[in-house]
């Protein structure tokens, strides 16, 4: 399995406790395969979710032409036609994200599930970790890309207009059997987010814990504080960043560590930055803020505008201070 990752308490936290997950080559375990097939089905096209997105130009000329010259059919169906498939890809990564709250679920039920504690889970299935930490690094690559094309509600928005108002009459209006009226709603309400993915996974920790009445919202959130604890400890700990294969580990590693803060901030009642928090958030922001400034500022703006409980009255001073 390589490295162990070292079962934590709050007093270890505090001393700086000596741990490693091996976020690089850890590999299933035959207990943890089925649970890993699973979400592996769903990792394993990631990478094309996130070139699609990447690659996404938008029909703001064609729009930008309908809507200026509104008589002329050609200008109107040269739009449409343009319009049309954008919707279709974006229907397919909407459809991407319920895969993934999906995956993200099953794996809480096997982090969480008596009768390990969380901390146990995440040193014998380091596998299932893994992948875990894949979904939050995935999630904040896919929410950085989403927003800087803003073009994606305004081609959502033309087409809604244009369904609704009904003025292209039998111009491939055989889309709306791919995207009815109640996708095309679901759809505008995930691309109204500003980060969509992290509403999602956020949306669905909060589900898990409602929905497993027996299991102690402990269980879930010391899974959270856990991970944030390792990545803060690999980030500042020299002795832990070489022995990465790739300089690419620790960008994935402070994603990971910003996507369980968001996390665990939504699920936890008193959020993450509150003094009886077990995430060390000063610590985490000041790693962050050690990096340098191209690779954390999206991030840093997804803990000030992404959280639940930043602007509460116990978050301390100094750590509101920080993301100011």
């Amino acid at each position: 399995m390589g490295n162990l990752l070292k079962v934590l308490t709050c007093t270890e936290l505090e001393q700086g406790p000596n741990f490693f997950l091996d976020f690089e080559n850890a590999q299933p375990t035959d207990c943890e395969r089925d649970v890993w097939n699973q979400v592996n089905a769903v990792l394993q096209d990631s990478e094309s979710i996130l070139s699609g997105l990447q690659a996404y130009k938008g029909a703001g000329q064609e729009i930008r032409e309908a809507i200026q010259n509104p008589n002329d059919m050609i200008l109107q169906e040269r739009a449409w036609n343009s319009v049309c498939p954008l919707v279709i890809r974006l229907k397919k990564l909407y459809g991407f994200s319920l895969r993934l709250e999906r995956a993200l679920q099953s794996l809480l039920e096997s982090l969480t599930c008596p009768p390990y504690t969380p901390t146990q889970h995440l040193e014998k299935e380091q596998a299932l970790a893994k992948q875990f930490a894949e979904i939050l690094h995935f999630t904040l690559r896919f929410d950085e890309l989403k927003m800087r094309i803003p073009a994606i509600q305004n081609d959502f928005s033309y087409y809604r207009r244009t369904i609704s108002r009904n003025r292209i009459n039998n111009m491939n209006l055989d889309i709306e059997r791919e995207v009815n009226n109640e996708m095309a709603n679901r759809m505008s309400l995930f691309y109204a987010e500003a980060t969509p993915m992290l509403k999602t996974l956020s949306t669905a920790t909060t589900n898990f814990v409602t929905e497993n009445k027996t299991l102690p919202l402990e269980n879930t959130t010391d899974v959270l504080s856990t991970m944030a604890s390792v990545c803060k400890v690999m980030l500042e700990t020299p002795d832990y960043t070489c022995r990465f294969n790739s300089e690419d580990t620790l960008l994935f590693c402070m994603r990971v560590m910003v996507g369980v803060i968001i996390l665990y901030d939504h699920v936890h009642p008193n959020g993450a930055f509150n003094k009886s928090s077990k995430i060390d958030m000063k610590g985490c922001i000041k790693v962050l803020k050690e990096q340098p400034a191209d690779n954390v500022e999206g991030l840093l703006n997804a803990l000030k505008f992404t959280t639940k409980h930043l602007h509460d009255e116990s978050t301390p001073k100094n750590i509101r201070s920080m993301l100011q």
